[in-house]
């Protein structure tokens, strides 16, 4: 067990609220960073059968059991809790006695919203960052290598081959969650929708388009998109809409969660193959863009980040919000660094003027970090370096 960078932020709620709120993807380390963090708790999961039985049928009783409190796995699975919950919490609201986890967003949410506004924090576990899969023992050396591993701990834990362990996933994922969440009656037909979403990553959210690749209606496709966004699988990046004197495009950009998905799921197995692949640039792109999207999460940070297009097809990757003012980040998979790769910084930075923009910075594939006077070049392995919240 490596120490995840959401311990402190996790450890800092816990003093202050009664409830903390735990989500994130299945298999990203929820319960065991929670039973890290309070070994003194006791643990119920509700994916357990018998337990979630108890919880249904008979809440008072079950959580009665926790005088305490408890840390609760899957709390989604049992959406009439938090409301009994309630009342406990107000009767007692001592800091940190109740650890919440769930891995659907969008359900679990909806139950915390209605009966726990205001009594407890909700934090997110997202993938391992690359500074946390820098902590075990073995870990991918190169950037093709840490695109295709992903960052689901288990395979860094167990050292488990990246394209078995995510074939599990996948299967496990759409055969469970996906009829947990949503009325999907044609699984086959979803899981081509999830791979022509990893065909797409990095790129403006075209639904109609999507819609009619996959052979579904458009509002199949949007509802099945919601089912992956829910699941913590894919997330969508808005386009920056501030007040400039330039027509920006409107249009979100997909990107997933986890990188090693995206291989898996554009067929890619190797090293070699990603290396030639058409999609690599978009890949590394996703890498970029969820990096810093988990940074800011493991600092209990949300939103503040954009993506940069206007009419003429001036473009930023990402544009992360800071104290007011806007980083803008670019993508660049080569390993050469090169002045032309702050082309597009220069330009967005025209743009925004300089009240908007507080630098630029291009990411790129090779290992040497150069600062300039438009930017820094800064070498992929060092992201995680960089304060991005």
């Amino acid at each position: 067990m490596i120490t995840r960078d959401l311990t402190e932020p996790l450890k800092a709620a816990a003093r202050r609220f009664p409830a903390i709120t735990l989500t994130g993807p299945r298999q990203s380390g929820k319960s065991t960073l929670c039973r890290a963090v309070f070994p003194g708790h006791a643990y119920a999961n509700l994916e357990a059968p018998d337990v979630r039985r108890f919880a249904q049928e008979d809440p008072r009783a079950f959580l009665a059991q926790f005088p305490k409190g408890a840390i609760i796995d899957e709390i989604q699975r049992c959406p009439e809790l938090p409301s009994y919950l309630q009342g406990i919490i107000d009767a007692r609201p001592k800091p940190g006695r109740w650890i919440l986890t769930g891995s659907q967003n969008l359900l679990l949410l909806e139950s915390i919203s209605q009966s726990l506004a205001g009594r407890t924090a909700v934090l997110n576990l997202l993938p391992l960052t690359r500074g946390e899969a820098l902590r075990f023992r073995r870990h991918p050396g190169t950037l093709d290598e840490a695109l295709l591993t992903g960052g689901y701990p288990r395979i860094y834990d167990q050292r488990l081959s990246p394209a078995d362990w995510l074939g599990s996933y996948v299967n496990t994922y759409i055969e469970r969650d996906v009829r947990t969440v949503s009325n999907v009656g044609d699984l086959t037909a979803f899981q081509r929708f999830v791979s022509l979403c990893a065909g797409r990553t990095a790129q403006m959210l075209n639904l109609s388009s999507l819609a009619t690749d996959c052979g579904v209606s458009q509002p199949t496709a949007k509802a099945w998109l919601s089912v992956l966004e829910t699941g913590f699988i894919v997330f969508r990046l808005p386009a920056y809409s501030g007040n400039v004197r330039k027509r920006l495009v409107k249009q979100p950009k997909l990107h997933f969660y986890d990188t090693g998905l995206v291989c898996w799921l554009l067929g890619i197995r190797t090293v070699e193959q990603l290396h030639t692949h058409p999609l690599r640039g978009a890949v590394f792109e996703t890498w970029v863009v969820a990096e810093i999207r988990k940074h800011r999460a493991n600092a209990a940070e949300h939103g503040g980040l954009f993506f940069w297009r206007d009419q003429h097809g001036v473009e930023a990757d990402l544009l992360v919000e800071r104290a007011g003012r806007l980083v803008i980040v670019e993508a660049k998979a080569g390993q050469t660094p090169s002045g032309d790769m702050l082309d597009s910084v220069r330009r967005v930075q025209a743009a925004l003027g300089s009240r908007r923009q507080a630098g630029g910075i291009v990411i790129y594939g090779g290992e040497a970090r150069q600062d300039r006077g438009e930017g820094t070049l800064l070498p992929w392995s060092e992201v995680h370096r960089q304060s991005w919240a």
